[in-house]
């Protein structure tokens, strides 16, 4: 009896286990379909669970019963949790997990920019490269006209870009506007920009197709990151053949200031290496700047930088009819600009910036009979916000103040004519933008510039969008369009100030590989140009004569590779662009191909360097094809062709000692004429021709030779190594 109740108790016991159980099977994929083998389900706060095979099933069994919640959980994906109720009857759940976002190994926008800096998933050019490219004669501008979608201009030394002026490239420091960035010239020489590469981090040259952040900028923008601080104390002294440069930086626990002095004087150049130009005083200036940072508790950074300088030359300027008939021009600039910066962590995943900016420059022109004293100043305060809302989206958004003001003052010596022409112009802006990140493979960039000009008191909207697509490992396409705009050029506003906004359509298409130490692009894009400025040449200082009623195209294809990984110890880049453009703009009778832009242009930089000499060789060769000019003694507007440009220019940099670097560079070694264009005279000769001057280089070459002194604990070598 007792055995019977025992099997009977035993029987019952088995059939409610088997009862309870339940088995919980399905497939796990990702949102593209993807098996994903080897993904783990369970039960929270249970040991039921199972992972998937080959084919991405699972199947396992359970005695819970009630509501529980399932987890499912894979590399690279994001956990998901689903509550799911047990019964005791089997259960098919099929499952599909959304990518997790990796911003480190995510795609970028990549179309219209070239980023440069450590750590940058784009880099291009380093500080030291822009320093080292022959050529360039280590100036911003100078370097950056190696890289595609930019148009050598060699008697004006500024970027122009994409068939663009080069007043429609701005420059901004630390996210804010710098006005007059280049130093200032007389016509046909070309000029330098006013801040040295070694006071920025990083930089990021956008061709098109920039971010809404930054506006007041037609075709380019340049945005240059100043140094997080620096961690080392050195004095650095540089013996040049312009000048001499002496600075300190002094760097502290949790701060550090830099500061430096130069003075440049090109009378002993001169004098060795003829000139063109009849100088009656070369050019000289004095330059100061000073950097200072500081931590604010973990994450925060206060920022200030300070650059000032002044400058002065004379010269004669002949008669082209009559060489023998001159005037005497003598012109003088001061300049100064102020950055002050703050930027701090919110939270765990949000982090402001807030900043203010001011700029003044003067030049005054003495000339024979009459003296212009031209005034320009700004300031520009700006404050960012971004984060991220959620994994997948990221905001960044933020408002600006940019106020500028211009006087032009002409005062005539004979009979004491006077004319002073004005304008204040506070613009008042905000833009928001988002990236959404469908996946680590494909991001969209969505935003909207607004500004609003009291000038004229008219609000404009730029809107702009951008996707990447990653197609491999290291490769991904890029689409970028938007509409883009600023307001008039000083000398234009200063006639009259209710003009409208410039403005232009930009759409591109871009194509990057990057493996380890090489760099692939090619970009193609077509810009359309709306509302640009025009006025009688005959009438051009009557407002009434004034409008928005220009317009243009340009077109065109981008090309660059650069290779620092096939040569031992060397690096080289190839650049080329194709510009097809015409414009009717200013004084423009007629559409026609502006005087500033060549079809097509090649630069090829190469830099060897040898350790058992520790030198680095460096060459750059730049080629642009035939320019346009107007010749008035025909009847086609801009018919006539320069010839092609050609240069080749080479360097060195030897190591002398572990604290001195020897540099020396030469441009356009062949000595070549290069023609930018004609300058005619503005009344016939007696046959009744117009007369032309060719535009040419003021000396065929330029020769510099510099030893730069560093004294401070740590060896130069390295620094010659990362070249």
């Amino acid at each position: 009896m007792k055995k019977t109740i025992l099997v009977l108790t035993m029987q019952l016991l088995i059939s409610s286990t088997l009862i309870a159980q339940t088995v919980i099977s399905g497939k796990v994929s990702g949102q593209s379909n993807e098996i994903l083998i080897g993904a783990n389900i369970f039960i929270k706060d249970a040991y039921d669970g199972a992972s998937t095979d080959i084919n991405g099933h699972y199947s396992f069994e359970t005695t819970l019963r009630g509501e529980v919640i399932l987890v499912v959980s894979y590399i690279g994906f994001e956990e998901k949790e689903q509550k799911i109720t047990l019964s005791g009857r089997d259960l098919a759940i099929n499952i599909t997990l959304k990518e997790s976002i990796n911003k480190m190994k995510a795609v970028v926008i990549s179309a219209g920019t070239f980023e440069g800096g450590t750590g940058t998933k784009s880099e291009v050019l380093k500080p030291l490269d822009i320093v080292t490219t022959a050529g360039a004669t280590a100036d911003i501008a100078g370097a950056l006209n190696t890289l595609p979608g930019t148009q050598t201009v060699g008697e004006e030394g500024r970027l122009f870009v994409r068939g663009g002026a080069g007043y429609e490239t701005k420059t901004f420091i630390d996210g804010l506007q710098v006005l007059k960035p280049y130093a200032t010239n007389i016509a046909n020489t070309p000029t330098r920009g006013r801040f040295s590469p070694f006071m920025f981090s990083g930089t990021s040259f956008s061709t098109g197709g920039y971010s809404a952040e930054y506006g007041q900028a037609l075709s380019s923008a340049l945005i240059l990151n100043t140094k997080e601080k620096p961690t080392q104390t050195r004095t650095d002294l540089s013996l040049m053949t312009v000048g001499t440069e002496l600075s300190h930086t002094q760097s502290w626990a949790r701060s550090s200031v830099a500061v430096q002095g130069a003075y440049y004087n090109m009378k002993p150049y001169f004098s060795v290496v003829k000139q063109k130009n009849d100088w009656i005083y070369e050019p000289e200036s004095v330059q100061a700047s000073m950097a200072a940072r500081r931590l604010i508790g973990n994450n925060g950074m206060f920022k200030l930088y300070g650059n000032f300088s002044a400058s002065r030359f004379s010269f004669y300027q002949h008669d082209i009819l009559d060489p023998s008939v001159k005037s005497k021009v003598e012109v003088k600039n001061s300049y100064g600009y102020v950055n002050s910066s703050i930027k701090n962590t919110l939270g765990k995943s949000w982090s402001y910036k807030t900043g203010l900016s001011y700029t003044y420059n003067i030049d005054e022109y003495y000339l024979e009979n009459s003296t212009v004293k031209e005034t320009i100043q700004g300031a520009h305060l700006k404050t960012t916000f971004n984060g991220d809302i959620t994994d997948w989206l990221s905001l960044n958004t933020g408002t600006e103040l940019l106020y500028s003001e211009s006087q032009r003052d002409y005062k005539r010596q004979n009979d004491g004519f006077r004319d002073i022409a004005q304008y204040q112009n506070p613009l008042v802006s905000a833009f928001a933008e988002t990236d959404i990140y469908f996946s680590n493979n494909l991001l969209a960039r969505v935003g909207t510039r607004v500004e609003y000009a009291s000038i004229n008191n008219k609000l404009y909207v730029a809107p702009r969008v951008s996707l990447a697509y990653k197609t491999g490992e290291n490769a991904q396409v890029a689409l970028a369009a938007g509409s883009f705009q600023q307001a008039a050029t000083e000398d234009l506003l200063r006639i009259n100030n209710s003009l409208d906004f410039e403005k232009a359509d930009h759409l591109i298409l871009n194509y990057q590989l990057i493996n380890s130490k090489q760099t692939f692009r090619i970009e193609g894009y077509i810009k359309r140009y709306r509302d640009l400025v025009k006025f009688d040449p005959d009438n051009k200082f009557n407002p009434i004569t004034y409008t928005n009623s220009g317009d243009g195209f340009a077109r065109g294809i981008d090309v660059f590779w650069r290779d620092n990984k096939t040569i031992k110890n060397g690096d080289y880049w190839i650049s080329y662009s194709y510009l097809d453009t015409e414009r009717d703009y200013r004084d423009f009778p007629t559409n026609a191909v502006p005087t500033f832009a060549s079809k097509h242009n090649l630069s090829v930089v190469y830099k060897q360097f040898v350790p058992d000499a520790k030198t680095q060789f460096s060459g750059t060769f730049s080629y642009a094809s035939p320019r346009t000019y107007n010749n008035p003694n025909t009847d086609e507007y801009n018919g006539g062709k320069t010839p092609a440009y050609l240069d080749l220019s080479l360097s060195i940099s030897y190591l002398a000692t572990q604290s001195v670097i020897i540099y020396g560079s030469v441009t356009n070694v062949t000595g070549r004429e290069n023609i930018f264009g004609y300058t005619y005279s503005n009344r016939p000769d007696d046959k009744g021709n117009y007369l032309g001057l060719a535009t040419t280089q003021p000396a065929p070459r330029f020769l510099f030779v510099g030893l730069f002194i560093t004294f401070s604990k740590d060896p130069t070598l390295n620094q010659l190594k990362s070249l």
